[in-house]
């Protein structure tokens, strides 16, 4: 990223100020060094400082291939960022009181649960078992619905609960399923639309969807696995919550800020969405149900949406997002209200991001070796 590119990207935000929050930007000869350390093929960052966005940058290639470089508005695979994304419009239900976070979802279908069967999953396998009555969106929203991240990878993949709903933390794509879910059964919402009228038009993410748009393709970032293999950017149809979403990191850009001000939210849900809600005692994020480890580590809990830190600043909190050919984080501190944002279209980069995060906010106590397990550096 060289400064004409910086500038452009500036225009397109329309908030860039001349630092980073230490005070100068990121300095691109040191993350184009440790991109080469570790063969990152494409990465793009964002800084933001009392809620505005102070600099944003972009690094190698979207396409190795074809010699494309990655810039601030190439799309590129938002994973699981879409699930704070997600959560941000179910916590703007809740301020509208269209839904009630503790509420059982017997209240909140029309059937019970077990009835229901969609593309996705088959909830019948619940029948048996009477804890599914005691889920909540906020159960689900802290990732404590004692699903696996997937009925999908269960041995017989079918869908059960493996330990009391609300009670500990493992990470469930599967109880973000069911909450869309809720929305479109309960509340007879079309979740792609009210993501997009409701988040991506109001902050002006332009190239932000939760379907593919044939529009992407002229500036689309491929894939590259841990061992530089070229995965192409698939065309997402259906709409998951969980991670379907398509963005550039301008729109992130846009989107953090946004939350970190808490635009869109009442000044109670935007704090209860960052508050640590669970705290969380196993050792690693994965494997998602992993003996629990006795005791909370490093001071991390489940928020809704993202998961809460005790940093040395203050309050903390991030959300990842990995698939085998795509590394995304954003890391957020209460202080100053600044982030950094980051999204790689190379998994690899996740190597780099502990020393990335240093390098945009300072030194901080994100629990990296939690998040990354044994990869953390």
């Amino acid at each position: 990223m060289r400064l004409i590119a910086f500038l452009a990207a500036c225009v397109v935000v329309s908030a860039c100020a001349s630092s980073s929050p230490s005070g100068a930007m990121v300095s691109d000869a040191h993350v184009e060094t440790l991109m080469r350390r570790e063969q990152v093929q494409g990465l793009a960052l964002a800084i933001i400082d009392d809620g505005k966005v102070s600099q944003i940058a972009t690094y190698g290639k979207r396409s190795v291939e074809r010699n494309l470089p990655l810039q601030a508005d190439t799309v590129m695979y938002g994973a699981s960022l879409t699930k704070t994304v997600f959560a941000y419009l179910v916590l703007q239900l809740a301020d509208e009181g269209r839904i009630d976070l503790d509420a059982p979802v017997t209240q909140l279908l029309p059937r019970p649960l077990p009835d229901y069967r969609n593309k996705r999953t088959d909830y019948a396998p619940l029948a048996s078992d009477p804890r599914w009555r005691r889920l909540t969106p906020r159960i689900l929203l802290t990732h404590s619905a004692g699903f696996a991240n997937f009925s999908w990878i269960e041995p017989d993949q079918k869908l059960r609960i493996h330990f009391e709903p609300g009670s500990r933390y493992a990470y469930s794509g599967e109880g973000i399923y069911l909450l869309q879910y809720i929305l479109e059964q309960g509340l007879g919402l079309d979740v792609a639309r009210e993501m997009q009228t409701r988040i991506f038009d109001r902050f002006g993410m332009r190239n932000t969807s939760m379907r593919w748009r044939p529009d992407f393709a002229a500036n689309l970032a491929d894939g590259y696995t841990v061992d530089g293999k070229l995965e192409p950017h698939d065309e997402r149809s259906n709409v998951s919550a969980a991670g379907s979403m398509d963005t550039t990191i301008a729109d992130q850009a846009r989107f953090w800020a946004a939350l970190q001000r808490g635009e869109g939210l009442s000044a109670r849900m935007r704090a209860e969405m960052v508050r640590a809600q669970l705290p969380i005692r196993s050792r690693s994020q994965f494997p998602t149900l992993a003996p629990e480890a006795g005791a909370p580590q490093e001071g991390i809990a489940a928020g809704l949406g993202v998961v809460t830190f005790r940093d040395r600043s203050g309050p903390g909190w991030f959300k990842g997002g990995h698939n085998d050919s795509t590394g995304n984080m954003a890391v957020c501190l209460e202080a100053r209200k600044r982030c950094v944002v980051l999204l790689a279209n190379d998994v690899r980069a996740e190597r780099i991001y502990p020393e990335l995060v240093r390098m945009a906010l300072g030194e901080n106590d994100m629990p990296w070796r939690w998040e990354y397990g044994e990869k953390a550096r």
